[in-house]
């Protein structure tokens, strides 16, 4: 078991509040997310900040303080039972530093949803709140809205996150074999930025940690610094295994996939391609901080445990 602290689930007719913490959100995608949050049976809040844009700075939603002021707003009312993120794209790092950590350690844990930029949230949650995530769809994401069997598997995550603890597609390995450890990681980019801010911020894996690991948009000599990078740091030091998710608009399959052979492929642990998780259709919400089995010629995480309680 991972010893953090594993949310309650989200009860059948739960309160759910929506977020805005990175980049500005699409108003109908954002309208046609709550609707289908709602059609679930959840009540839904909506952020005071989440429709805002940044007054100079256009890829933000809105000030970095009202975005982080939103955060704990969800964190800190008792009636919400999940923070779910509106999108990604960029400013979780603006924000992080912002939200008063230490006065929310006292709170108990609370369901916490997103992906991509979010990969921010999540490390620094897991390093000051000792609590597991969930790396998911996002509320006005064309990967929530527009994507049933990703919107289907997001709801079952949080509503009864026993049926889903299987997860993968099934692709032929880079290095095969079986691996158990407790899931972290997230958006490859993101936990690069993460390196040498000060202790338990941007920390390394602990070790027995399976590393779950994604990009978008970042072209295969960029993998392969971000990678190299993480790699010269230590980051994949106390790592039993490493599960891949999609490289959307990362370039040829065949150049990505090469390069993440030549830097992972060396490590000696087993290497999954192709999990299902990320920037791609049919996106699996992926627990962090939960204790999996990986099977890497199979491409399954295996849960040993549910995400929520």
């Amino acid at each position: 078991m991972s010893g953090l602290r594993r949310p309650p689930r989200v009860p059948r007719a739960g309160h759910v509040a929506v977020i805005a913490p990175a980049g500005p959100v699409p108003p109908a995608q954002l309208d046609t997310g709550i609707e289908q949050l709602q059609s679930w049976g959840l009540t839904v809040s909506v952020g005071a900040h989440v429709r805002d844009t940044h007054p100079e700075l256009d890829y933000l939603a809105g000030l970095d303080a009202d975005r982080a002021a939103d955060f704990v707003w969800a964190w800190t009312r008792p009636e919400i039972d999940a923070v779910l993120c509106a999108r990604g794209g960029y400013g979780c790092q603006r924000m992080v530093g912002l939200v008063p950590w230490a006065e929310l350690k006292s709170l108990p844990p609370k369901v916490f949803a997103g992906s991509s930029d979010v990969t921010a949230l999540h490390t620094r949650i897991a390093a000051e709140l000792g609590q597991v995530t969930l790396f998911a769809p996002m509320t006005a994401s064309a990967m929530f809205t527009d994507d049933l069997p990703a919107r289907e598997h997001l709801r079952w995550s949080l509503l009864d996150p026993a049926a889903v603890g299987k997860l993968g597609r099934g692709a032929e390995p880079i290095t095969g074999g079986q691996a158990r450890g407790v899931t972290v990681g997230g958006t490859l980019s993101l936990l690069a930025a993460d390196l040498g801010l000060p202790a338990g911020h941007g920390r390394r894996p602990p070790p027995g940690s399976l590393a779950v690991l994604e990009d978008v948009t970042e072209d295969p000599y960029r993998l392969d610094g971000l990678l190299t990078h993480l790699l010269r740091s230590g980051w994949f030091d106390g790592v039993t295994g490493i599960a891949l998710g999609s490289w959307t608009s990362c370039g040829p399959m065949p150049e990505v996939r090469a390069v993440l052979t030549d830097r992972l492929g060396g490590l000696g642990v087993p290497v999954a391609w192709e999990v299902g998780f990320g920037h791609c259709a049919n996106q699996l919400t992926v627990p962090l901080g939960v204790s999996a089995l990986l099977d890497a010629d199979a491409g399954t995480l295996l849960l040993d445990e549910p995400a929520l309680v």
